[in-house]
């Protein structure tokens, strides 16, 4: 662990009970720690994990680091108070976005085993930024290994039988209205983003489908919501309840 410590942090008003990974999004990751101990930047994560596998440390968990912004998950719109904040260093769809090497995940999945020790984080509220920012962010974007995160014991994974996903029929996308769409919606709501239903397939609908894709439908990022997007969306809505039952 490399001390590398941020001024940009204040008082929390509750033990965290979430992380948010990210991706740097900057063309290098000394530039991105740069920023991140900058007063005038106003941004920093708690942690900071580099290609090679180095982890800095930027603030103390005990502190609300300023990583999350506008954000909203289950309730909660100002996830900075309750989380911690991983930044992993990747350029980022703006600077060449590409694959998360093996040192680096390694490196978070070890972070996230000593955070997890500390802290009671479900399993369930291991998201990404896109997850609580779906109108603002895209990271850590759809090349992230959620799964092998995942299967390493930190995160939320579901994959369907075949069976279940012919059996949700035609594709939802852009336009589409009626009971379907009111479905899908519903069931993002109670897995955690912010808008409520409707019934009419809008922008911000596509908008919060394409950010439940890049974390759990990485193959196909488009905003239309096929049999798979959501099936995976009912099984991980179960998974998800059961793991915040339990942990409450």
């Amino acid at each position: 662990m490399i001390e590398a410590p941020s001024p940009n942090h204040d008082a929390r008003r509750a033990p965290p009970d979430a992380v948010i990974l990210h991706y740097t999004g900057m063309p290098t990751g000394p530039a991105a720690l740069e920023r991140m101990q900058d007063p005038a930047a106003k941004v920093a994560a708690h942690y900071m994990v580099e290609e090679d596998g180095r982890v800095f440390r930027l603030v103390p968990e005990e502190r609300r680091a300023w990583h999350a912004g506008r954000s909203f998950w289950r309730g909660e719109t100002d996830l900075n108070a309750v989380s911690i904040g991983i930044e992993i260093v990747n350029p980022g769809h703006e600077w060449g976005y590409r694959p998360f090497p093996d040192h680096q995940v390694e490196a978070v999945i070890g972070l996230l085993d000593a955070i997890r020790g500390r802290w009671t984080v479900p399993d369930a509220r291991i998201l990404g930024h896109s997850d609580v920012a779906p109108d603002r962010k895209t990271d850590p974007g759809e090349l992230f290994p959620w799964k092998r995160l995942a299967e390493a014991g930190h995160g939320l994974w579901w994959e369907p039988e075949p069976e279940r996903i012919a059996a949700l029929g035609a594709p939802l996308s852009l336009g589409d209205e009626g009971a379907g769409v009111f479905v899908l919606q519903a069931g993002l709501h109670r897995m955690g983003y912010q808008p409520r239903p409707s019934g009419q397939y809008d922008e911000e609908t596509a908008m919060v489908v394409t950010a439940f894709q890049r974390h759990w439908r990485p193959e196909r990022v488009d905003g239309v919501a096929d049999g798979e997007t959501r099936a995976r969306l009912v099984g991980l809505l179960r998974l998800a309840e059961a793991d915040l039952t339990g942990a409450g």
